[in-house]
């Protein structure tokens, strides 16, 4: 009697496993995907975080020249507390508008401090005359008396720990305090 052993069967090809080799491919392949998603997603955070910077410093500067513009366009005078701070004479009412410590803020007084603009790094007033010749601030009552035009400019920044620096320079019109009697 001879035995015979079965042959084994063969096994479809769809149904066998996935060899070594196709498995590293695969995994490698994964990896560089997942790295290239990844860094996008960083990226675009960053991204977002720095327009935010930006966002931010243009709405504070925008708002702080919206009323820096009404309250010198309306003044009817002007004191010269120091090169970076002025009392502008609104109405009767004394509004401060002073640079201290990386804050451009405005007080109308009796009121609150408002802080305008955070994050400066440099600021500083320009006057005129009524002619449009720059006065030197070193005698601050003179300039008091002589000054018809208001300038501002300033350097502002924003930084988070993970985007870098963002700086934003502003330098508003020259505006003219409108109630002023200046002569040359």
């Amino acid at each position: 009697m001879t035995s015979t052993t079965p042959s084994p069967t063969p096994v479809p090809r769809a149904a066998r496993g996935f060899t070594l080799v196709e498995v590293m491919i695969s995994a490698t392949l994964g990896g560089f995907i997942l790295t290239a998603v990844l860094t996008t997603f960083l990226f675009l955070g960053r991204s977002g975080a720095n327009v935010q910077n930006y966002s931010d410093m243009e709405a504070q500067a925008r708002r702080a020249l919206e009323f820096f513009a009404q309250d010198t366009r309306q003044a009817s005078a002007i004191t010269w507390n120091s090169t970076t701070s002025i009392t502008l004479t609104v109405d009767g009412v004394a509004t401060n508008y002073s640079f201290a410590s990386g804050t451009f803020s405005r007080q109308i007084t009796g009121g609150p401090v408002q802080n305008l603009v955070t994050g400066v790094l440099s600021f500083s007033f320009k006057a005129y005359s009524i002619t449009g010749t720059e006065i030197n601030l070193a005698d601050l009552a003179a300039a008091g008396r002589s000054t018809k035009q208001l300038q501002i400019s300033l350097r502002a920044s924003r930084s988070s720990r993970t985007v870098a620096t963002a700086t934003n320079t502003v330098l508003s019109a020259r505006f003219i305090l409108r109630n002023k009697r200046v002569t040359t």
